[in-house]
């Protein structure tokens, strides 16, 4: 089991600084990956909550913390199918390259219909969209001379350079049966949302291989990421969803999940209504002693 951590990105706690010492001492501790979302726009008066409100880019973020870090994985869970994929496709190749091959893509099909409104991009169909798109991706990372012409992107003979030698393994996220099955056929792994029922995550898992095994495709290497929605609170609630209690119990968690299938989880303290909404300086006073606890 690979543990990552994400890094502060919603709320008063993500500032600059507080990426910078999440970041460097992660990679210190021995976290394998820090971890990053999108999330455009907050329509006004949606019910969504306090993590989506202020959010950074994730690609910008992951690009500072490359900087400022040498060894630790950069990981992105998840960018979604309303963005371009061509232009996509080059930010991902660069920070492939300057980061040294450090980098996971996360892609999603997106549920917020005011963020393809917004994008000029429809909503609908978006499942074929996101398999196009998987699809851009990877021909602007291993053909010499790109060429598409789709349902949703043309391109015309084109070079798109400089290509990264070692392409990022693409995961893709998604709930329902589809999405799951989509992520076995064309992706490299699944990564989990953050309203994923980590109870029954060994479910979905299963899906995934008998999809990508029904494709001949050999599951044996996929990632199964979980995004850890990580709540510290005092120990003994019997009512607790997995991965919200002590540091005792979530650690005991994070091996539960590891026996399910999961091969690599992170701490999203972004996803806590309290971190997100807390002073900054008690915010990261949290996250540093969560880093400490829960490293690997």
């Amino acid at each position: 089991m690979r543990v990552g951590f994400a890094v502060p990105q919603s709320g008063p706690w993500a500032t600059p600084e507080n990426m910078r010492r999440v970041a460097v001492r992660a990679e210190e501790l021995g976290y394998s990956e820090l971890w990053t979302f999108q999330r455009v726009l907050y329509p006004v008066g949606h019910p969504m909550g306090p993590t989506y409100r202020s959010v950074h880019d994730p690609l910008v973020t992951l690009s500072y913390v490359a900087g400022i870090t040498g060894t630790i994985r950069l990981g992105l869970a998840v960018v979604n199918a309303f963005v371009q994929p061509v232009v996509l496709a080059k930010q991902l190749a660069s920070l492939q390259i300057v980061s040294g091959g450090r980098l996971t893509a996360g892609v999603g099909l997106g549920w917020l219909p005011e963020e393809f409104e917004a994008a000029g991009v429809g909503f609908e169909r978006r499942g074929r969209r996101a398999e196009e798109f998987v699809e851009v991706l990877r021909e602007c990372w291993s053909q010499d001379v790109v060429e598409h012409q789709g349902d949703f992107y043309q391109i015309p003979p084109s070079h798109q350079d400089p290509r990264p030698d070692s392409p990022p393994p693409i995961l893709l996220g998604g709930m329902d049966e589809r999405a799951l099955r989509r992520a076995g056929r064309i992706g490299d792994g699944w990564v989990s949302a953050s309203r994923e029922d980590l109870t029954g995550i060994a479910e979905r898992i299963y899906i995934v291989k008998e999809a990508a095994r029904e494709a001949g495709r050999d599951p044996s290497g996929f990632r199964f990421v979980c995004r850890g929605v990580t709540r510290v609170r005092p120990a003994g609630d019997p009512d607790r969803p997995p991965l919200t209690g002590s540091y005792k119990e979530i650690r005991a968690d994070v091996e539960a999940l590891a026996e399910q299938g999961v091969t690599d989880v992170f701490h999203d303290l972004n996803f806590d209504p309290e971190i997100v909404t807390m002073d900054g300086k008690e915010a990261m006073r949290r996250a540093e002693e969560a880093l400490e606890a829960l490293a690997p």
